[in-house]
């Protein structure tokens, strides 16, 4: 079986979460996880919090946000 790029695992419906982006097969915000990572809980907490993730999961939500970081400037003075 061919592995799915990591990006895949992100998708956005405007029926879930508003149309945010959320990890497939849940209703779990990428924004959230990119939080929480930022804010400092481990994978293991993150996994243990969020028992439907997987580390793939969390791979993707890493990839989604730097796709979107290459995309945008922000001033951040």
């Amino acid at each position: 079986m061919a592995q799915r790029e990591p990006i895949e695992r992100i998708v956005s419906d405007p029926d879930v979460a508003f149309g945010k982006p959320v990890v497939q097969g849940t209703r779990i915000p990428v924004s959230i996880v990119l939080g929480l990572l930022a804010d400092g809980l481990t994978v293991a907490e993150l996994l243990a919090e969020y028992p439907h993730l997987t580390e793939d999961d969390i791979r993707a939500c890493l990839a989604y946000g730097a796709l979107l970081s290459g995309d945008h400037l922000v001033d951040l003075a």
